[in-house]
């Protein structure tokens, strides 16, 4: 090889380590960019954070949120004022038509295990149940596992009887959200299956992995029986489905009693209430966090989904204290109606399609307020790979797991194929102990872990505003 040649190499090879270590230069000084700023957020939350004092008024202020209940409206009004203090460049409700359904005078069951010797037992209606007679509701007791089980007995067993479904919560799954999935048709569908065979009511094992005497609550659906076929439907503790079952080994022809008073009502108006940040760069592009407002009645709602709605109205509340004006428009949505409809996660979806809003990010907190461990993301290959990218920001802080999988149901209804959706994740081991039982109450939440999530969205928040989105930067290019 000549001379010349060799010299030309050189020089080339020269220019590609410059070019390189610019490269490098530039990466190290970005990384250093965002791990400050991370750090800014995280100390704007727990030196000054507002999440935990909101949550307190809207637990201990104003309480359980029911869809279409006063304390839901109260919470609708507090947090639309808490939302304008903070400077937002707007605020507004947004009107949804929503259930109203009413618990009644408490609950009331034993079990008669011989005429006249009976031990009561802790129940609660599930929601949007029928209630029993006036005088309550007596029969012999059938138990299931699933419905298989009730189809292979028929309606020659089920007829006339109490069908105590009892699959309980897989107790070897690490992840609880896939256990609570893996039992939960059982108190959605149990009363539409167990009417198709005659039964005059249910009894279901609460969804709780600890064993208690907390009955759990949830949403239930009779699909499209006629009414005058819709059978009453109660959640027992984990100790008294445990009780019961064992009775009925030992006899059988022990009798179930209830009494409940529930009751429906026409829809009635509600809210999202939602602020915003206007974008510096995309104005017409939005990014949004979220949580529920709305709440079950047997505690106040603080874990389920009391702390993602402040963790969510901190995100913007941090990004005005620390300065950070964000290119595109970022919105906080206190959704309502989650537990009993997602009417409030519809309407949004619906406004925003008839708007013609373009959407690139979603991120929703409803998985309780507990200590953060990460976020999972439906999005494709290409923006996960981005997102895996920024995990060494988050590593400090002990964060380091970003799965794909779910993000939430609320900003699910927004989905359309280019739009990332997050959720954020922490740690699930209590979750279930409280969710959508009276204990969920403030007491049950740690002040910081409540900031460490809600500083952990912000930063979620501030880098997919910063970067963008895969299918925003093939926007650009074309």
């Amino acid at each position: 090889m000549k001379k010349n040649n060799w010299k030309d190499i050189r020089n080339l090879a020269v220019v590609l380590l410059f070019l390189f270590g610019l490269t490098l230069s530039h990466a190290q000084q970005v990384n250093k960019e965002d791990s400050l700023m991370l750090r800014k957020i995280y100390d704007a939350a727990l030196l000054n954070g507002k999440s935990y004092d909101w949550l307190d008024h809207l637990s201990n202020e104003i309480g359980g949120r029911l869809s279409g209940s006063p304390e839901a409206e109260l919470a609708v009004k507090y947090t639309e004022a808490e939302l304008t203090k903070l400077g937002l460049d707007k605020v507004w409700l947004q009107p949804v038509m929503v259930p109203k359904w009413t618990r009644g005078v408490k609950e009331y069951a034993y079990i008669e295990t011989a005429p006249g010797i009976s031990s009561t037992t802790n129940i609660c209606a599930l929601g949007g149940s029928v209630a029993t007679p006036v005088g309550g509701l007596k029969a012999h007791v059938v138990e299931v596992k699933d419905f298989e089980e009730l189809k292979t007995l028929g309606r020659e067993a089920v007829e006339g009887k109490i069908v105590f479904y009892n699959r309980p919560m897989q107790a070897n799954l690490i992840n609880t959200f896939r256990a609570y999935g893996g039992c939960v048709d059982q108190r959605y569908a149990g009363a539409m299956e167990a009417a198709k065979y005659g039964a005059v009511g249910i009894v279901v094992r609460s969804m709780n992995l600890r064993k208690d005497d907390l009955p759990h609550t949830g949403s239930m659906s009779y699909g499209d029986t006629p009414a005058e076929q819709r059978i009453p439907a109660c959640a027992i503790s984990t100790n008294g489905a445990d009780y019961l079952s064992n009775a009925l080994k030992l006899m059988p022809k022990l009798k179930f009693y209830f009494r409940q008073n529930c009751k429906t009502y026409p829809d009635v108006q509600s809210y999202n209430v939602i602020g915003e940040i206007k974008g510096t760069t995309y104005p017409n592009r939005y990014m949004i966090v979220g949580g529920h407002l709305d709440s079950w009645d047997l505690g106040d709602g603080s874990h389920d989904d009391g702390a993602g709605c402040v963790q969510s109205m901190e995100v913007l509340r941090l990004f005005k204290e620390t300065g950070y004006r964000p290119k595109h428009s970022i919105r906080v949505v206190l959704f309502m109606n989650e537990e009993n409809g997602l009417r409030g996660g519809r309407k949004y979806a619906e406004e925003a399609k008839l708007k013609r809003e373009k959407h690139v990010f979603a991120l929703e907190s409803d998985a309780g307020g507990f200590t953060p461990r990460g976020f999972s993301f439906d999005t494709d290959e290409e923006n996960f790979s981005q997102i895996e990218s920024w995990k060494p920001l988050f590593e400090p802080y002990l964060i380091h797991s970003f799965v794909r999988g779910g993000s939430g149901a609320d900003i699910g209804p927004l989905k359309d194929g280019s739009l990332v959706l997050a959720g954020l994740r922490p740690d699930t081991q209590r979750y279930f102990d409280h969710h959508h039982a009276e204990n969920d109450t403030f007491d049950a939440v740690n002040k910081r872990e409540l900031e460490l999530g809600g500083a952990t969205m912000a930063s979620l928040v501030y880098l997919m505003d910063k970067y963008g989105t895969r299918s925003e930067l093939k926007e650009v290019k074309n």
